[in-house]
């Protein structure tokens, strides 16, 4: 028996779409582009994914921890807040750094490209040859491959670093605003399970409140890459569910084990 698949709308209906949208908007055919390849909410929404998704299962962890090892409220409000600031800097400044190296590499490899067809300009033609040749260029139609992307240095430039390097180098954005992105959406999704703890009163309710709001955040934050991954939404939401419903389980389990340790050893 087949399995059944799940409909996602035709890029033809998704197309007829955004042309319909551009014509209403007066759009032009690059901004039509960019809405249908999300370019622009696409940019940064992974590095928020990954921050989301972090902030919330590593702060739930460590309060689904204290709660298991039945520390007070406030001995869990420092620990979460302790948690969302250290390690959402860290994740911050990290995918900062990454993505500042990540910039400096492309562009040494960019400048040693250019270095090669100033100064050695016949082997870079002979390499140029040989990739077009693996592409299926041969005799009239090669040399005039050849022709045109020799012509311009930078045009040439742009073709060994996408054919000969594999660095493709597209719009990255900010290598600040990524790390911003990342720690705002850690910090923003790391405060919810620690919001009933910041409400007075609610005494045996905390805990669970705390279990809802975490599972409402994390299924919204996975159903979120939806918008630039090929996957249902429902799918993407109920994997990072899972995902952080095992990290919470197994943070509350040792924080019992934990407790029932220190408990026999005094």
């Amino acid at each position: 028996m087949r399995s059944k698949e799940v409909i996602m709308p035709s890029p033809e209906l998704e197309l007829k779409k955004m042309q319909l949208l551009a014509k209403r908007e007066n759009r032009d055919k690059k901004q039509l582009e960019d809405i249908y390849h999300q370019r622009t909410s696409g940019l940064y929404l992974s590095d928020m994914i990954f921050g989301a998704n972090d902030g919330i299962v590593t702060t739930f962890a460590v309060v689904a921890g204290a709660s298991g090892a039945s520390l007070s409220p406030i001995v869990v409000i420092i620990l979460g807040f302790a948690n969302l600031f250290g390690d959402g800097l860290s994740m911050g400044i990290g995918n900062y750094l990454g993505r500042k190296s990540e910039e400096a590499y492309n562009k040494g490899q960019r400048e040693k490209e250019r270095f090669e067809i100033q100064h050695l300009r016949d082997v870079e033609i002979a390499e140029t040859r040989e990739i077009l040749q693996e592409r299926g260029f041969n005799g009239h139609d090669l040399d005039a491959a050849m022709r045109v992307i020799t012509a311009d240095e930078d045009k040439w430039i742009d073709f060994m670093m996408r054919d000969e390097l594999g660095i493709i180098e597209e719009q990255q954005g900010s290598p600040l605003t990524h790390g911003v992105a990342t720690f705002a959406a850690f910090a923003a999704a790391g405060l919810v399970p620690l919001l009933p703890f910041l409400i007075p009163g609610l005494g045996s309710l905390t805990l669970p409140l705390s279990i809802l709001f975490t599972a409402a955040t994390l299924f919204v934050s996975g159903a979120l890459r939806a918008r630039v991954y090929p996957i249902p939404w429902w799918r993407a939401g109920m994997e990072m569910l899972i995902v952080g419903s095992l990290a919470a389980i197994a943070a509350f389990t040792i924080g019992k084990l934990g407790e029932g340790f220190v408990s026999s050893i005094r």
